[in-house]
């Protein structure tokens, strides 16, 4: 894999890109940041193990911004293998150059480096970025990622004392390594070892409070697989936002956090005890036994050494209960009043009366093929080939991708095979998503570039009726959802965003064998056109010779 220098691009894509730069980027804010990617050997469930550091941080730093900054982050990588950064939730506009996965982007080699630049356009709230490649996110790599609004937006909630991010992750005492080593032999990774809360066990992550103050818990689930419940003791939690969209302000007890999905809360310290009293922080698996736990503290007072909390930890709900989690993701509403990154309210996109041109059903399946379990989208299971896809459609190589490799819904499917599908699509179409799950298994789903609308989810199969169904006026805006087992989500999104965009899996082990697809968002008016590409670009496969 070789990195293209600035001196071999055409020179008319240089002077693009930084006209582009001068003309858009003029006068915004710039931030730069410098992480080196490293193993390093830690005990996150007193097992020493092989991790993945930032700057030697474990989770690794938090990546804090304002609302359309321009963000520039030099990576470089120490470790043996190929290593890329996704950015969850971020919506790269205009820009999926930057997307960070293998189908946008070359790997950066080991001893090298690579700068994603970004902005973070018209967005705000609570996300994480992580790795892409291989199972390293199994390994850590992962971090925080904090939007703030500008200072002429109002938050619909006082400031709070302090804000603090909390990342919630099932936890594998076996290295990743081995587990990709089990998994390309066809032996599934089974359950985890435990629950880790900051990349620690238990109670080695303490969160001080003072009584009577209120707090933001930016609570991500990182994890590889398993859904987690989060709660603390005796300490209700008031919903405020999830993945960049402010909610109607409910409490909640206890809130099912599905892989890769992220959400703040506001938690007031509200009880009247003894200064340096603790209590209980909990995240706990669920929908597998038996049931994972690990917990932090949240503690009264700045003592050195808290006092251990009374009693047990607070029970959740039943780890079963499907229905529990299917209610409360339905109570989610999008809170139209309130502005986000712009002054307007947020139910100013009324995507209610909005006329939907395509609909698309995703299924996803779990074929054996070639003797050997492979998990797919509408029967095709998903493979990369020599070259990354964006770089193909770019430099037009051929027998890279195929568009339209996946059928707009899985009636009629061919035997399940393998492919390296992209779904065809054209910029300012308003499509309709329709993720199926005939599995007996949760299934998470996610969209690079994009936040969608969940106007609709329940059990069984879904047909044209259940559109009857569906909240067509306040439906949460945010960029990954679940689907329950025997059961259908269906989502609407404004395709506003060119480029070619991943839709995976959230499940690590199904999206490393192949449960994931493409998405390309083109456009005829030159004025929409995606970026020029970055002039550092990193060329591998075929596009070496095709530059």
């Amino acid at each position: 894999m070789a990195v293209i220098s600035l001196s071999v691009l055409p020179l008319s894509c240089i002077l693009g890109f930084v006209l582009l730069i001068s003309s858009v980027f003029a006068d915004v804010p710039t931030q730069y940041f410098d992480w080196t990617v490293s193993y390093a050997n830690f005990a996150p469930l007193g097992v020493e193990k092989q991790v993945i550091t930032v700057n030697d941080n474990f989770p690794g730093p938090e990546l804090e911004t304002v609302t359309n900054n321009i963000i520039s982050v030099n990576v470089h990588n120490n470790l043996d293998e190929p290593f890329l950064i996704t950015w969850n939730g971020i919506q790269q506009r205009r820009s999926s150059w930057q997307d960070g996965v293998l189908g946008t982007n070359c790997p950066i080699p080991p001893g090298q480096n690579w700068t994603y630049t970004f902005q973070a356009k018209d967005q705000i709230g609570s996300f994480f970025y992580s790795p892409s490649l291989f199972l390293h996110r199994m390994a850590g790599g992962y971090g925080g990622i904090r939007i703030h609004n500008r200072d002429v937006i109002a938050v619909p909630f006082p400031p709070p004392a302090d804000d603090f991010t909390l990342l919630i992750s099932d936890c594998y005492n076996r290295n990743h390594k081995d587990i990709k080593t089990s998994l390309d032999a066809g032996l599934l990774m089974g359950q985890p070892d435990g629950i880790t809360i900051n990349g620690r066990g238990p109670y080695r992550t303490v969160l001080a409070v003072q009584p009577g103050s209120t707090y933001r818990l930016r609570i991500s689930n990182v994890g590889t697989q398993t859904t987690l419940n989060f709660r603390i003791q005796n300490h209700r939690m008031l919903l405020v936002e999830t993945e960049g969209s402010y909610t109607l302000q409910d409490y909640y007890q206890t809130l099912d956090i599905h892989v890769g999905q992220s959400f703040s809360v506001l938690v007031t310290a509200d009880q009247s005890v003894p200064a340096s009293t603790s209590f209980y922080i909990v995240a706990s698996s669920r929908f597998i036994d038996p049931v994972k736990t690990g917990t932090a503290l949240l503690q009264y007072g700045a003592a050195i050494t808290p006092s251990p909390p009374s009693g047990s930890p607070p029970d959740g709900p039943d780890p079963l209960d499907y229905d529990y989690s299917l209610n409360q993701a339905r109570a989610i509403r999008w809170n139209l009043t309130t502005g986000a990154a712009r002054p307007n309210p947020q139910g100013s996109f009324h995507y209610g009366v909005i006329n939907v041109t395509r609909t698309i059903q995703l299924q996803n399946t779990a074929p054996i093929i070639g003797g050997k379990q492979r998990f797919a989208v509408n029967g095709v299971s998903f493979v990369y080939g020599d070259t990354p896809l964006k770089l193909a459609d770019y430099f037009q190589i051929n027998n890279v991708f195929t568009l339209g490799g996946v059928p707009d819904s899985p009636t009629g499917q061919v035997a399940p095979g393998y492919g390296t599908p992209v779904i065809d699509t054209v910029n300012k179409a308003f499509v309709h998503i329709v993720f199926q799950n005939t599995e007996t298994t949760l299934q998470t789903w996610h969209v690079d570039g994009y936040s969608f609308f969940i106007v609709g989810m329940d059990a069984g199969a879904w047909d044209t009726t259940k559109q009857s169904t569906y909240n067509m006026i306040d439906a949460v805006s945010r960029s990954t959802i679940q689907v329950y087992p025997k059961s259908w989500t269906a989502i609407m999104m404004e395709l506003d965003n060119v480029g070619m965009w991943n839709i995976r899996s959230e499940n690590c082990m199904r999206r490393y064998l192949g449960q994931e697809v493409y998405m390309r968002v083109s456009s005829e008016d030159a004025s929409q056109n995606e970026d020029p590409m970055p002039p550092n670009v990193m060329l591998c496969g075929r596009a070496n010779s095709a530059h």
